[in-house]
């Protein structure tokens, strides 16, 4: 074997559809480069298997540049694998040893049905992104980025919390399989800025009911989520939206 190249033992998660039961397969995957990224390691696997006339595995990706959040495998127990604030696609082989043996699965989630593989159907978020976090008034033409002050403490958690690529790592770590750190990211990003504010009550409320409807699971602040964020979003976005749902709970309970 030439330097820098490895070889590895894959057990991977292989299920047909979300009704079908699956299980895990060993492949041998030899003569990779430690300057691989991990999905690119997979594309040498899929290479194989096509030759051998064999099914590929399924898995998801888009840009490959920790944007998307497609990328969502579960590597050795962890989402998105050994390192913390990457993304599986950010994650190169050079992470891994020579020899080693790394069992891939999907997220585990109800909410989050198998499709195919490593493929799961995420859809769940669209849905509670659609039930409130957007901003439909008239907000006029652009402004003067000095045209409405925000201090730049508030400035910075807003965008920190808009840094949420939406892969659902935090679902995947959670052992209730919560979205409450997702969900308050979303929540946040708006309510910490003034174009949000009209729609600020109604925003958490229905937000908040779509999740817990799609069936994710309650928090109980084990932190799981956050540490395992790619994004390294802050539990403080929960501990927000609580603030949040409350207020706009006795408000629409006065009403």
């Amino acid at each position: 074997m030439s330097e820098g190249n490895m070889n590895i033992t894959l057990k991977v998660w292989r299920q047909k559809n979300s009704k079908s039961q699956g299980n895990l397969e060993t492949y041998d995957v030899k003569g990779i480069s430690e300057d691989m990224s991990f999905l690119e390691m997979f594309d040498v696997l899929n290479e194989k298997l096509i030759v051998e006339d064999k099914e590929p595995i399924a898995f998801d990706h888009d840009c490959r540049e920790g944007i998307c959040g497609m990328c969502s495998m579960y590597i050795n127990g962890r989402p998105h694998g050994p390192l913390e604030g990457v993304t599986t696609c950010q994650l190169h082989m050079r992470s891994f040893k020579d020899g080693d043996t790394i069992v891939v699965e999907p997220w585990r989630a109800q909410a989050f049905p198998v499709v195919k593989d490593l493929v799961t159907d995420r859809s769940a978020f669209d849905r509670v992104i659609a039930a409130g976090g957007f901003v439909s008034v008239n907000t006029g033409n652009a402004q003067d980025a000095n045209a409405i002050p925000i201090p730049k403490t508030e400035a910075d958690k807003a965008f920190a919390a808009a840094a949420c690529i939406g892969c659902g790592a935090c679902v995947a770590s959670c052992k209730n399989a919560s979205a409450m750190l997702f969900v308050s990211a979303k929540i946040s990003q708006l309510a910490l800025l003034p174009q949000g504010d009209p729609e600020r009550q109604t925003r958490a409320i229905n937000m908040v009911n779509q999740m817990d409807a799609e069936g994710f699971g309650n928090c109980t602040n084990t932190g799981a989520c956050a540490v395992e964020c790619p994004k390294e979003i802050s539990l403080e976005n929960i501990a927000r939206m609580n603030r949040e749902y409350l207020s706009a709970s006795f408000t629409s309970s006065e009403d």
